[in-house]
């Protein structure tokens, strides 16, 4: 096993004999394989649609085998041979793409013995020059970002030809000998792409729910026996709803399912009554605590501890061996009904943390509870260029300097505190604005306001980095001047492959001088950091005084 697409990854190289997510050389090899089958149909299906036929059906099924492949998705090795089973039948019922095809569009294996064998060969270090590897693991990954985002606008009905189209060609591409130039060129059309994803389940999302809504969430629990969802998947958070109303089971979010209490739709449930803990490096010790069945609908899974497993459930392309799995039926409906039952037997959750909460709630008009802190989400592109003027107004006085977007993922490292420290340092007329799981650093922080704006606009879930850009582009429009002659900073962190895309589609509007950490991204060799430097002026977080000299400018 060789895998080094996290930012966790072993030693910051690669791990080689046991993931740092907990994924064995085994389902590292299972998802190598299924990749290089995925690249295999991507090949002949490119080759059918340019004649007019092709598998419409090809293009999701990749989207969703790259989003399996993600980390701290699928660690089940029996759904990857079913994924493998399933790739191979695609692939084999589409036409050759010519009479010389490569190994990924001809390759069946015997038998189990067959694709270790094969894992073996076909892995990242199958590449041997390190700047075209580079650059092909990169694309994949943004790719992997593409597919996940695009499952999830799929879900709801929302589709693109020509976002699968893509995901298929630039897969294809990685089988094909480019100059250095040609790869780039695709990584950036990526970048486009991902832009293009993102709205397009920004669209999914606010048609489905509504535009969301500046809320305070509750992060006390209840008295009752709760669920609890994390991950991203909003479809399966509102079927569960409609499924436990009247049943005195009570819904909580956790991580990347916190910004769903911004969503109209969900607030005419009662029985959605907050969110509970942090971000998914907490799990072992959060999921401990709730007591209650816990649904995982996307990343980020962390190995469950024995004396939860069985509270454990999964769904989507979720999967762990030993816990159970919620399939989609073929009408695309769920059935929640045994994990409900599980959870009226269980007790409440406990009462993980007891804060102050912030001087600035009564602006909201919400209420906290038992001393919790509440927290805010909802400040997408809707909400907060509703009050635009108010914020442009703000600019112009200079009681607001300066923006800086902390967006991205969060982490277990103990450097991580980084970000808390670096929210903390910022003056107090900065605004942070923020998606994805990085805010739990500092979204619990008594940041204040600056003339009734919050200092902390949380846009939502790491899709939601989109509603970040059309801020951004407003106030540049507003402004009359470029997206990068605006006062904002960029101080990112990472950690998986969504992440990626993000960074691509920020590089493709053309975002310069990306600080981005806690470490760079062991797959960029150094001769791509070379030309990310010179294009686009990446470079990695130092320490919290250095980076605040350079962010704002002035301290």
């Amino acid at each position: 096993m060789y895998c080094y697409q996290c930012e966790e990854t072993a030693k910051g190289c690669g791990c080689t004999t046991m993931g740092v997510c907990g994924k064995d050389t085994e389902t590292a090899g299972l998802q190598d394989v299924l990749i290089y089958l995925a690249k295999g149909i991507a090949v002949r299906n490119c080759a059918a649609m340019e004649k007019g036929t092709g598998n419409g059906k090809a293009g999701k099924f990749i989207a969703e085998v790259l989003f399996a492949t993600l980390t701290n998705v699928n660690f089940d090795k029996e759904r990857f041979h079913a994924y493998i089973r399933e790739a191979i039948s695609i692939r084999d019922a589409l036409p050759p793409a010519g009479e010389i095809e490569p190994d990924a569009c001809t390759w069946t294996p015997a038998d189990d013995a067959a694709i270790a064998a094969k894992a073996g060969e076909v892995g990242v270090l199958a590449t041997a020059n390190e700047d075209v590897r580079s650059l092909r693991e990169l694309l994949v990954y943004g790719l992997k970002g593409v597919g996940a985002y695009y499952y999830h606008a799929d879900a709801l009905g929302y589709e693109d030809d020509e976002i699968t189209a893509f995901i298929q060609r630039a897969l294809a591409s990685t089988l094909q000998d480019l100059t250095l130039d040609e790869m780039v060129g695709i990584i950036l059309e990526c970048g486009g792409v991902g832009v293009r994803v993102l709205a397009l389940l920004d669209t999914a999302n606010t048609a489905t729910f509504g535009a969301p809504q500046i809320t305070m969430v509750r992060t006390a629990p209840g008295t009752r026996p709760g669920i609890l969802v994390t991950g991203h998947d909003l479809k399966d958070l509102h079927d569960l709803l409609e499924q436990t109303k009247g049943l005195g089971v009570d819904i909580y979010t956790h991580g990347e399912m916190l910004p769903a209490h911004a969503y109209p739709a969900f607030k005419k449930y009662g029985h959605l009554i907050g969110n509970y803990g942090g971000s998914w490096p907490f799990q072992k010790e959060e999921f401990e605590a709730f007591n209650g069945p816990v649904l995982v609908t996307t990343n980020c899974l962390v190995p469950p501890k024995e004396s939860y497993k069985d509270r454990i459930y999964t769904t989507g392309p979720v999967g762990f061996e030993g816990v159970a799995h919620i399939p989609e039926a073929a009408d695309g409906t769920k059935d929640f009904s045994a994990m409900i039952r599980h959870a009226q037997g269980c007790q409440p959750p406990k009462n993980l943390h007891g804060r102050a909460r912030p001087s600035w709630v009564s602006l909201f008009g919400e209420k906290g509870g038992d001393g919790n802190r509440d927290l805010i989400t909802g400040c997408a592109h809707g909400a907060v260029l509703a009050i635009a003027g108010t914020v442009i107004d703000a600019v112009k006085a200079g009681a607001i300097r300066r923006f800086v977007v902390m967006a991205g993922c969060d982490g277990r490292q103990g450097e991580r505190s980084y970000y808390t420290e670096f929210a903390q340092a910022l003056p107090k007329d900065t605004v942070i604005l923020t998606a994805g799981c990085a805010k739990y650093r500092y979204n619990s922080l008594d940041l204040g306001d600056i003339d009734g704006i919050p200092r902390l606009l949380d846009a939502g879930q790491c899709n939601d980095c989109y509603s970040l850009v059309v801020i951004a582009q407003a106030l540049a429009e507003a402004f009359g001047v470029g997206i990068n002659d605006l006062p904002v900073s960029y101080n990112i962190a990472w950690y998986e492959q969504k992440a990626v895309l993000v960074l691509l589609a920020l590089l493709h509007l053309g975002v310069k001088n990306i600080t981005l950490g806690p470490r760079l991204p062991a797959f960029v060799s150094p001769g791509v950091l070379n030309v990310l430097v010179e294009n686009f002026g990446i470079r990695k977080n130092t320490t919290v005084a250095e980076d605040l000299h350079l962010m704002v400018p002035g301290n």
